[in-house]
């Protein structure tokens, strides 16, 4: 599937499509990101990592680096011509990183993040031709590593630390650490 495809797979999806991110998507990529992790507005959905963190995610300045790197994508996925989710990929050695997966915290647990994480799987894949992409997760979120693991993503017993001071987050909780997960593509 075309990052411009329509997909068809069922009625949760029927209307959802796929581009990427340009210089002009940056502001509702941060403001999305950070209302399905952080703050109030993330409580809705069940990616919320508000107990555990405080602050932006990510910044606008940020979101635009990413877009501006040549070997990094944001995906966006849409709902005519909303974007209800965004998921980075970043290619590295041999595979690719998947990160800042997100789908608007009102509409998650309706189909839509499994349909877009297998679409940004392809897309990372056709794009870099790489057959693995890996990711990290809070350690401390048995909910999200257990979702990843039915996507077909193991655990690799790789830890590391939460970076403590990046001048954007407060930690709530001590001690966090990021597990990193992976998947072999078909």
């Amino acid at each position: 599937m075309t990052a411009n495809a329509t997909a068809n797979t069922s009625s949760n999806t029927a209307d959802i499509h796929f581009r990427p991110a340009v210089d002009a998507d940056a502001d509702t990529i941060a403001a999305l990101v950070n209302s399905a992790y952080r703050g109030d507005s993330s409580r809705a959905g069940w990616t919320t990592e508000a107990d555990l963190l405080q602050g932006s995610r990510i910044l606008p300045p940020e979101v635009r680096g990413l877009i501006a790197n040549p070997d990094s994508v944001i995906l966006l996925c849409l709902q005519g011509e909303d974007i209800i989710g965004c998921v980075n990929l970043e290619r590295t050695e041999g595979a690719a990183y998947l990160g800042m997966f997100v789908v608007r915290p009102v509409l998650q647990g309706n189909g839509i993040g499994k349909h877009f994480m297998q679409t940004a799987e392809k897309h990372a894949q056709k794009l870099w031709g790489i057959n693995k992409i890996w990711m990290t997760v809070i350690s401390v979120r048995k909910e999200l590593i257990a979702y990843y693991e039915r996507r077909g993503y193991v655990r690799t017993g790789r830890f590391k630390p939460f970076p403590s001071d990046n001048g954007k987050e407060q930690m709530l909780v001590e001690n966090l650490q990021f597990e990193e997960m992976e998947k072999i593509l078909d």
